[in-house]
């Protein structure tokens, strides 16, 4: 029996070893999984209401079984406690309180104990590799790692990484390409979840990143940060913009991302299943990079929006296909990659719209102002295009347009005082027609113009504005066109599309966000008012605690 029980514990060492070296987990873990089975075989076999220890030495594989024991004055359970009588024969020199040590004779798994530890072990090793294979991978988001795909799942590819698998969801994968289990694969580790079924690696080759850590790879300046990737924008599959810099002014920052004879962009064309890469130089200066990024196409001028954070593009006639791109594919990398809407127009259609501009500016001055036609073309001319412009201007840049003088400057800022008063009075009347409260003309921000929006939108009392989140109030709209050349109507690639985002309520007015925050809270504010001193007793006890309805 002595032998048996020394070759089963000689076996449970080995098994051990062998788990902890092909989990690649500490052979502790493996010892206290074990300890743990055991117990709760032991448990089965001696009664599970005994508090039951188990002990294997790593080195020997010597196991020891115990029961813990208190030793009380009166014995309640019998299987926990003791008196002191029987404690002295079990330990000499027990004393009232102590807990002391009960030796049990080794157990004989049988099938189902054998079973039962089996999974106990199973489960300890597999929560295990778990937390290593998580602490493993936690801090790797942004590299890049190669696996072998293991299968195709609905569309996901499950890629083996070695010691931990990874997903590359549908969206991340590049279009048209179509994965084979046993195929290598790079791919950029996104994100790492710890989650009940095991860390979920997050893999992708769609991601603009993937393409910036492949240069990394093939362009030795960027690894060594003398040349920097400031932006990448990419349409996974087809097409790609970076924008690149050099520390060094000696180095060409294209010339070396695209290396001799194009190798080292080829390298990465290849990895990308030929997507195509335009290397631009990136520039401090918006409107130079966004020439830049609008290459291969030449831009005649550009006109910049900051406040809108939007690009007013004007090319030749013969340039705008090639500046939108196929499917819009030009102009929508480079508003990526510069983070400003590109708006693209010709020639032609530029000079239209300012003159059209032009025009209705001028025919604006010339009513609010009472002035006759050639004064308000000047006033245009001169840059003038808002009644506020003339109102609020120093006197003596009124008076230095040439044909002005100080007396002619105080007359029109007169009269566009005025114009601005009787507009805001129409808005004022227009508003309360609406149903707008009186109450929101007192919030911070707020003019007379916006309270009539607010009103065409529903929002007429305090109540319907704090309901409002600061986005739906403020939010900008986010306008995404796409045009063709009238002049070729055979290219279905490049048909005129408009879409829209739908933003706040006020969004074209460009209130920050803080303003919003500042009307929103301000209009909540009746919701925190203390109740009447007047109102007394339990009910307005309770009242005054209650939670503002909504």
């Amino acid at each position: 029996m002595a032998s048996a029980i020394s070759a089963n514990r000689a076996e449970l060492l080995a098994i051990a070893n062998a788990v902890a070296t092909e989990k690649m987990i500490d052979k502790s873990v493996v010892i206290e999984a074990m300890e743990e089975a055991i117990q709760k075989s032991a448990r089965n076999r001696y009664g599970a209401e005994n508090d039951i220890r188990a002990k294997l030495d790593p080195r020997t594989g010597d196991l020891r079984l115990w029961r813990v024991v208190e030793v009380v004055e009166v014995v309640e359970d019998y299987f926990k406690q003791v008196d002191l009588k029987q404690a002295e024969k079990l330990q000499p020199g027990a004393q009232m309180g102590d807990f002391i040590v009960d030796p049990l004779p080794p157990v004989d798994l049988g099938r189902i104990d054998a079973q039962s530890a089996k999974q106990v072990i199973f489960q300890k090793v597999r929560d295990a590799e778990r937390d290593r294979q998580f602490d493993e991978f936690k801090d790797r988001a942004g590299e890049v790692i190669t696996g072998v795909i293991k299968s195709v799942e609905f569309g996901h590819v499950i890629v083996n990484l070695g010691r931990a698998e990874g997903v590359i969801r549908r969206d991340q994968q590049i279009p048209r390409e179509v994965p084979r289990v046993g195929e290598r694969v790079r791919a950029l580790i996104m994100k790492v979840e710890r989650q009940n079924r095991g860390p979920q690696i997050f893999l992708s080759r769609a991601h603009p990143e993937f393409m910036k850590k492949l240069f990394a790879q093939e362009v030795p300046e960027i690894y060594d940060g003398i040349i920097t990737i400031m932006a990448a924008a990419r349409d996974p599959g087809s097409r790609a913009k970076i924008g690149v810099i050099s520390r060094d002014s000696s180095i060409d920052p294209v010339g070396a991302c695209v290396g001799m004879k194009g190798s080292r962009v080829q390298a990465v064309v290849q990895e990308l299943q030929g997507e195509k890469i335009d290397i631009i130089p990136w520039s401090e200066d918006t409107a130079t990079f966004v020439v830049n990024a609008l290459q291969p196409a030449t831009v005649s001028r550009l006109v910049i929006d900051e406040e809108e954070s939007r690009i007013e593009v004007v090319v030749p006639d013969d340039q705008l296909s090639l500046a939108i791109g196929r499917r819009g594919q030009n102009v929508r990398l480079a508003s990526s990659l510069t983070g400003s809407a590109i708006d693209i127009m010709t020639e032609a259609e530029a000079s239209e719209k300012r003159q059209k501009e032009f025009a209705e500016r001028s025919k604006m001055f010339e009513e609010e102002l009472d002035v006759d036609e050639t004064l308000s073309q000047l006033l245009v001319a001169e840059g003038f295009s808002e009644l506020d412009e003339v109102a609020y201007i120093d006197i003596s840049e009124l008076a230095a347009i040439e044909g002005f003088d100080e007396e002619l400057g105080q007359e029109l800022q007169s009269r566009a005082t005025e114009a601005i008063e009787r507009r805001e009075e129409a808005l004022r009347t227009q508003r309360r027609e609406l149903g707008v409260e009186d109450a929101l003309a007192e919030l911070p921000h707020l003019t007379e113009a916006m309270l009539v929006i607010l009103g065409k939108a529903g929002i007429k009392t305090l109540d319907d504005l704090a309901d409002l989140a600061t986005d739906e109030l403020i939010a900008k709209k986010r306008v995404e066109q796409r045009r063709r050349n009238d002049k070729a109507p055979r290219e279905r690639t490049e048909r005129s599309e408009r879409t829209e985002d739908k933003g706040g309520v006020l969004g074209e007015f460009g209130l920050s966000e803080e303003q919003g925050n500042e009307i929103i809270m301000a209009a909540r504010a009746h919701w925190f008012d203390d109740a009447p001193e007047a109102d007394s007793g339990p009910q307005a006890e309770e009242a005054a605690h209650a939670e503002p309805s909504q």
